[in-house]
């Protein structure tokens, strides 16, 4: 019966082992450490640490193999018998001339092997029929009772299976028809599968041993074709560890033999004609053995055998001949026309004698029923594994086998659970309907296609990392050869026990049931890729194994009784439990271990595309094991893969190399081999066979030194024959040999029987020394002679363990402890004994308590060790004892004196043990102290201690021992403790409050707390507060009563001080008041003096600038300036902070720097001048060229020239004056022509650093400075500034009071009124006529007076302004000079108070008179009036522009606010505030026009200070500045202009 795919059920788990990694470095040890547990399983897995990951080291790009293929169901026990019954069954019918076709019965195949089966277990055919018990048949073959199925079983039965089981037993007489398929359209036509000839697989002598070394295994002797479509002959030699592919033979083939016919005829066998004496031919026909012999030749012969036949016939004519051809049924010969001769046999039979009868001869082949009962009783041929015709690569069959699995489950790999493809897997193993193949490169040699782990040799430099691995324990490289292994003894490289093999798997590829070569263990690691399932049996249920496969598949043992060392058998796991077999299982995972151990039968199969590698390994344990084996393979007649017995002697000829485990494993072993070996001798020579002579077996070839009865591979001796020098057998099979006599025979021996017991005594030393050291290690530490040995004794005892290399048993740790323990004590001691003479030096925390020290020598007498420190340790031992009784006599005498209790306790110290008394002893010394301490701390004539202090004593009084004194003490402590805190936080709120005290409050503070002993910080921090504010009181009364006003500096830094003092000070608002005060007189100063933006300090401005003289230094400075990296105008006239306080100093400092400046004036104005002008025509710029402040050299037609200075700028990037903005149009107006008081005069940036404000504005300054309490450097700077101003006023007063000078400003007035006379005329005329246009000089004029009143609009504004300055220009050709001519004597004192009147940061009016006196007296400076056009016009148009935007921008504003505004709400807004929002907006409107533009629009100049100015403006100065500041304010006419005259007289100047 068939399993379900559900009913198969999953043995129990095989132990799993997760070593550490200390356990982990030593492979054999852990082995040999889990062998109890494991081996009772069989197999084991076992889980390298987490960090162990060896690298892959497959070269994957030449790595190819050819794989096995795999069908199946055929690998199952059971169910390759059931499909080798088919295949007979279907040969039966095929010889009958039908094809099989097995039945469906209820809707499954018809189990034909179980229906014969259990038609036989039930009594045969006639018995079930005649017992009516085929409904039991159809129970039993699991078929639901109650549908008749019992008749149909016997239907099917008869027509199919009846009729081959009476061939099998020869009673061939029952009736039957020769077609009994031709009617059944619904059976199902069943293929062979012809297991034998597929595989081509015979008993060779290759295949019937697992492995033989390298250097003793013959070659096969293939042929040319089966190398060429095989390249891999060599590497199918079947053994290995792990899972192997047993099966797969290669046989030479005839290159005569024909292919087998498509129809698969058979062809009789071929007679054979013998030829005997006289002539005579006598005819054989084969007999069955001979046609089962050649079956395979005639199979494949294309002619038709009748023809044969009939030839044969027509040949033989002689009478034996002829008599031989009558009926083996009748004996008779007649009627030869129905005579049916057999193309199997040649026996002849009448068609009416079978039976059934036939009714004419038939066509094609027919044999008789005792061919078909030999054909279908023939045993079957080996079964082996077909080799596949593909080669592939990793790539390639990886991709092959995870697309197989994914189309086989419809799903992914990974995600196919395990356990539904450990189901699948037995079912279609026990399916005999479903055929699914699969392929597996299994036994792959690593020595032809690299090893998965990294392997040390030249081939390829390793990492550091590879060579670690390469050296592992663990690499299956190394541990067949490790030195606990038995196997690195054995010099060939055996392929798959030393050398690991290589298997690459594919789902549901297998490795069927088998054991290791020699009972060996086994090491299977899996590098990558899907699980691999295991199977394992324990060595003790073996034979019980396979007791039950062999009771149950008898045909596959009968047929080949080596079947479970082929490695081609696997067995349903469920099937074995139920018989009592114990089977585990496992899952190995990528990186995992599996171990199979001695004799344990293991199995498998993998469950996807995966890498492992397997090898042999074999421990001292496996000896015996191997040695069994030995005698089971003599018993099986199979062949070794190495001696046993060599291996024994070779490991027993070196001793001394052995592992001591080892040695007494191999002693025992040698042991029972030399007993043996003289027993078979002894019976040697009881047969009589005396000749002898030694043969080194070692030298020989295997199958040279092999027994021909046994098979197994000789060593200590065999028996040989002289006759006979072929053979040679064991000398358990002396009798085997040959039949020659006695006295040919002779013995090849490798030793002596005496060299034996030496080679045995040798290992017996080797072994029985770990025993005489054991016992000397027992004596000495059972101390069994009552003598302890020396440390000395003990350590070479130790080193002798080492040095011989004895195993690492208990005995050894043992002594290793009882070493490192007295090692311990001795160091333990000499620091106790060091530790007394350090006394108090010594290390804190070594000390060991009274029971400590007694533990300790009562440790050091029970060790087996005898330590001469022990006599120190008594000592020391008695010294405490004393002192503890001296300690316990002080303390119970209370009160001992402080001085003696000191003492004791540091006696004890310097014992280096901790006593109990010592530490009651410090516990007095410690309240001693503390008391002391509290009463010298409290003592009035002591030094006040502070609350930490304070705070410090009551938290050690809390540890101190209690009495009646330490609880007093900590009161007191804990008293004056609260107080001190609750002062000290009063002191805080006085330091910390906002609202400040008086000083006397702080004062009687300070008094209270001053009564208590203890340094309080915050009330010390009040007492210096308090002092500071009686120091800052005293400097203020210094200051106030001093005979200058303080300066404002000191002022400042008074305040400063008083508000960061804690103290409330009544003189700290009057001095900020002044100080206020001062800061709000220099603020309006600098307001008048400061333009808007400057990088000047109002010190600087009003300070000459002594540094004038150089250019570049002025020019740098007022760069720095700009960037804020310059130096004041007081240090550079050499003033310290300390000089300004002093008056006299300042005003000293003042004229010096007049100088200077003066000095320094002079000789820029050389400089300058000597540089060459900007509007001549120069190809290159000269060195000394002049700078502009922007950086650039001036060079064009808008270059202007400094008057004072004489240097060059760019108009663009300067202020320039206005021609006619300083005046206003009157009746006094100055007329056009008079060009000399145009304002043309020009005065740098570097030059006018300030507004320059009237001398009567500068008064009302020093006026209120006048009635400062408060000394400030710039008051004093604009006194000496005045007083400088006033001076130069009266020296410019004289000299313009002088005849000449009057003299020429008549003259020059004269000119004036005579030119306003000239114009007059025109202007009547111009307000006369609407319409028409006046006659005279002045066409232009009059044009411009016709529109004159009705400018309203800002466009007409602006046409009047280009009009303007159109004039102006007009006029240009007609300005002629000088108009007055001036001698040098008047001139150069002119010049020399113009430069210096320049120099004042002071508007004044003689200035302006002059400027006038010197511009009459030279010609008309026609560029510069041409440049000042020029940048006029641009200004103007930029004017335009940013008034036209304003316009618009307003414009959108009403637009937007419409008529929604609430008009209640306007009028209850304030009128300031009303009034100041169109002021507000017109200067956000203009900001927001410079953004909208990007600031294209000019500058708007400031007014040039330097104009002249009416007595009439004078009361007026900030409202013309304000005028002449603005740019949308429109131009005056030029007709007030022509209607303006100068005064005659220059205005008083009021001081």
């Amino acid at each position: 019966m068939e399993l379900g795919s559900d009913d198969f059920l999953p043995p129990p788990e095989c132990p799993v082992f997760e070593p550490s990694w200390a356990e982990f470095r030593d492979p054999l040890g852990y082995i040999a450490k889990i062998r109890p547990i494991a081996e009772k399983s069989g197999i084991c897995k076992i889980r390298p640490p987490a960090d162990w990951q060896p690298p892959f080291a497959v070269e994957v790009d030449n790595f190819r193999f050819t794989p096995r293929i795999q069908r199946l169901n055929e690998l199952e026990a059971q169910t390759r018998v059931k499909l080798n019954y088919l295949d007979q069954i279907a040969k039966f019918w095929e010889i009958q001339g039908s094809s099989l076709k097995i039945p469906n019965v209820e809707r499954r195949i018809l189990d034909l092997y179980s229906l014969s089966k259990i038609v036989v277990e039930e009594g045969g055919y006639e018995t079930i029929c005649k017992d009516r018990r085929w409904a039991r048949v159809a129970q039993r073959l699991n078929y639901p009772p109650g549908k008749n199925i019992g008749s149909l079983l016997r239907s099917h039965y008869e027509r199919i299976v009846y009729p081959y089981e009476m061939y099998q037993s020869g009673a061939n007489l029952v009736q039957c028809n020769t077609r009994p398929f031709d009617n059944e359209e619904k059976d199902k036509e069943y293929k062979p599968h012809s297991i034998p000839l597929r595989q081509s697989v015979q008993p060779s002598k290759f295949n019937s041993y697992g492995r033989r070394a390298k250097r003793l295994q013959p070659d096969p002797e293939p042929t040319e074709e089966d190398i060429e479509k095989n390249p891999e002959l060599k590497k199918l030699q079947i053994y290995g560890a792990g899972p192997k592919m047993m099966g797969l033979g290669l046989m030479a083939k005839d290159k005569t033999l024909r292919k087998k016919d498509k129809e698969g005829l058979e062809c009789p066998p071929t007679v054979v004609v013998k030829e005997e004496l006289g002539g005579d031919v006598k005819m054989e026909s084969a007999s069955p053995k001979t046609f089962l012999e050649g079956k395979e030749e005639l199979s494949h012969s294309p002619e038709p055998c009748t023809k044969m036949t009939m030839r044969l016939r027509r040949n033989h004519s002689n009478a034996q001949f002829i008599e031989s051809y009558v009926c083996r049924m009748c004996s008779r010969g007649d009627e030869d026309d129905k005579l049916l001769l057999c193309d199997g046999c040649d026996d002849n039979y009448h068609i009416f004698c079978l039976l059934p009868p036939l009714p004419e001869i038939p066509k094609g082949v027919w044999r008789c029923p005792k061919c078909v009962m030999a054909e279908c009783k023939r045993p079957p041929e080996a079964f082996g594994f077909e080799q596949a015709t593909r080669e592939y690569t990793l790539q390639s069959f990886g991709e092959m086998a995870d697309s197989f699995k994914a189309d086989y489950f419809n799903m992914p790999v990974h995600m196919v659970p395990t356990e539904l493809v450990e189901k699948e897997f037995w079912r279609l193993v026990n399916s005999i309907e479903e055929d699914v193949t699969v392929e597996y490169g299994a036994d792959i040699h690593s020595k032809e296609f690299g090893s998965g782990f990294p392997v040390s040799d030249s081939k390829r430099h390793l990492t550091p990392e590879e060579e670690e691995y390469a050296t592992s324990g663990w690499n299956l490289n190394v541990m067949p050869v490790l030195e606990q292994s038995v196997l690195c003894h054995i010099n060939a490289d055996i392929s798959g026990m030393k050398v690991p093999w290589l298997y690459v798997g594919m789902v549901f590829s297998a490795f069927c049931w088998h054991i290791e070569d020699h009972w060996s263990y086994s090491i299977n690691y899996l590098h990558w890729g899907e699980p691999k399932t295991w199977y394992g049996v324990p060595s003790l249920a073996a034979e019980h194994l396979e007791e039950v496969m062999k009771k149950l598949t008898p045909e596959l043992f009968d047929s080949q009784p080596d079947l479970l060392h082929q490695l081609v058998t696997l067995m349903n796991p469920n099937t074995l439990m139920s018989h009592g077999v114990p089977v585990v299982r496992t899952n190995q995972c990528a990186g995992e271990f599996v171990i199979t151990f001695p004799r344990a039968y293991h199995s498998g199969f993998n469950q996807g595309y995966n890498f492992a590698e397997a090898v042999n390994f074999c421990t001292a344990d496996w000896l015996p094991a191997g040695r069994q084996c030995i005698e089971h393979y003599r018993r099986l007649r199979r062949y070794c893969v190495f001696s046993h017995e060599e291996l024994i002697c070779k490991m027993a000829a070196c001793p001394e190399k052995l592992d001591l485990n080892l040695a007494a494993a191999v002693h025992k072993e040698m042991f029972i081999m030399v007993q043996e070996e003289r027993r078979l001798r002894k019976a040697l020579l009881e047969k009589g066979i005396t000749e002898a002579e030694r043969e080194a077996f070692e030298l020989l070839p295997d199958d040279e030194r092999q027994c021909i009865k046994c098979k197994t591979t000789c060593f200590l001796s065999a028996l040989a024959c002289y006759d006979c020098p072929d053979g040679l057998v064991c000398l358990s099979h002396i009798n085997d040999l040959c039949k020659c006599s006695s006295s040919r025979q002779y013995l090849r021996y490798r030793y002596t029987l005496d060299e034996l017991p030496a080679m045995l005594h040798k290992l017996k030393v080797r072994a029985e020394s770990f025993d005489t050291w054991a016992n000397k290690v027992r004596v000495a530490l059972e101390v069994e002679d009552g003598r302890k040995r020396s440390l000395e004794e003990l350590r070479a005892l130790e080193s002798e363990a080492r040095e011989r290399r004895f195993p690492n048993s208990e005995l050894l740790q043992r002594l290793k402890s009882c070493l490192s323990e007295a090692e311990a004590c001795v160091s333990r001691a000499l620091g106790l004994v060091s530790g007394q003479e350090a006394g108090p030096d010594r290390v804190a925390g070594l000390q060991m308590t009274l029971a400590e020290l007694r533990a300790f020598l009562s440790q050091m007498n029970n060790l087996p060790c005898a330590m001469h420190q022990i006599g120190d340790v008594k000592g020391i031992l008695e010294q405490v004892e004393a002192y503890q009784s001296e300690a316990r006599e002080a303390l119970l005498s209370q009160p001992s004196s402080p001085g003696l209790l000191q003492s004791l306790l540091e006696r004890g110290q310097q014992l280096g043990v901790e006593v109990p008394e010592a530490q009651q002893l410090q516990r007095q010394v410690e309240q001693a102290r503390w008391l002391d301490e509290v009463k010298r701390t409290l003592a009035p004539s002591a030094r006040r201690g502070t609350l930490a202090i304070m705070r410090g004593l009551l938290v050690a009084g809390a540890n101190v021992a209690p009495s009646p004194a330490v609880d007093k003490a900590q009161a007191e402590l804990q008293e004056l403790l609260t107080i001190a805190e609750r002062w000290e936080e009063k002191a805080h709120l006085c330091l910390e409050a906002r609202q400040k005290h008086p000083p006397a409050t702080l004062e009687a503070i300070i008094h209270e707390a001053e009564n208590i002993p203890v340094h309080l910080p915050n009330i010390q921090s009040l007492k210096e507060a308090l002092a500071k504010a009686r120091a800052w009181i005293a400097d203020v009364d210094e200051i106030q009563n001093g005979d200058h006003y303080p300066c404002l500096d000191d002022l400042e830094g008074l305040v400063a001080v008083g508000r960061d003092l804690p103290v409330g000070l009544e003189e700290l608002r009057q001095l900020e008041l002044q100080v206020l005060t001062a800061h709000s007189w220099r603020e309006k100063a600098s307001k008048t003096f400061l333009k808007k933006n400057s990088c000047y300090t109002l010190l600087e401005v009003l300070c000459p600038c002594a540094d004038a003289g150089s250019d570049s230094t002025k020019r740098s400075r007022w760069m720095e300036k700009e960037l804020g990296l310059y130096k004041s105008d007081t240090e550079l006239l050499g003033l310290s902070a300390q000089d300004l306080r002093d008056p006299g100093s300042v005003i000293v400092a003042f004229k010096e720097g007049e100088q200077k400046e003066k000095e320094g004036i002079l000789q820029l104005r050389r400089t300058n001048s000597a540089k060459p002008s900007p509007l001549a025509s120069l190809t290159t710029a000269p060195s000394t060229a002049s700078i502009c402040v922007c950086g650039q050299v001036p060079a064009g037609v808008g270059a202007l020239q400094c008057d004072l200075c004489q240097d060059w700028f760019h108009g663009r990037c300067v202020t320039v004056p206005r021609l006619l903005s300083s005046q206003r149009p009157g009746l006094t107006s100055s007329p056009l022509l008079a060009w000399w008081e145009w304002d043309t005069k020009f005065l740098c940036p570097l030059c006018m650093r300030s507004r320059r404000p009237r001398l009567e504005t500068i008064l009302a300054l020093l006026v209120a400075l006048q009635r400062l309490p408060v000394r400030l450097p710039e008051g004093e700077a604009l006194q000496c500034l005045t007083e400088r101003a006033i001076s130069w006023q009266g020296r410019a007063r004289q000299v313009l009071a002088s005849e000449e000078v009057t003299a020429l400003l008549g003259r020059l007035a004269e000119l004036r009124q005579r030119l306003q006379a000239e114009s007059k005329p025109e202007e009547s005329l111009a307000y006369s006529s609407d319409a028409g246009e006046g006659a005279g000089n002045t066409p232009k004029v009059q044009g411009l007076l016709e529109n004159g009143d009705s400018v309203t609009s800002p466009e007409k504004v602006a046409t009047e302004e280009g009009s303007d300055l159109e004039l102006l220009s007009s006029l240009l050709p007609q300005l002629t000079g000088p108009v007055l001519e001036l001698p040098e004597a008047t001139r150069a004192p002119l010049e020399e108070l113009m430069m210096e009147g320049d120099l004042l940061e002071v508007t004044l009016d003689e200035n302006h008179s002059i400027w006038q006196l010197l511009q009459a007296g030279q010609p008309p400076d026609l560029e510069r009036v041409h440049t000042l056009l020029e940048l006029e016009k641009a200004e103007r148009h930029g004017n335009r522009t940013r008034g036209r935007a304003l316009e618009r921008r307003r414009r959108r504003k009403v637009d937007r606010s419409g008529e929604a505004d609430d008009p209640a709400r306007e009028e209850l807004e304030p009128k300031r505030v009303r009034s100041s929002e169109p002021e507000a907006e017109e200067v956000q409107e203009e900001e927001e026009l410079e953004e909208e533009t990007g600031g294209e629009v000019p500058p708007v100049p400031f007014p040039t200070n330097g104009s002249p100015s009416t007595q009439e403006d004078q009361d007026g100065l900030e409202p013309v500045l304000e005028a002449g500041s603005g740019t949308s304010a429109p131009f005056s006419t030029l007709t007030s202009r022509l209607l303006m005259s100068c005064p005659q007289q220059p205005p008083r100047q009021q001081l």
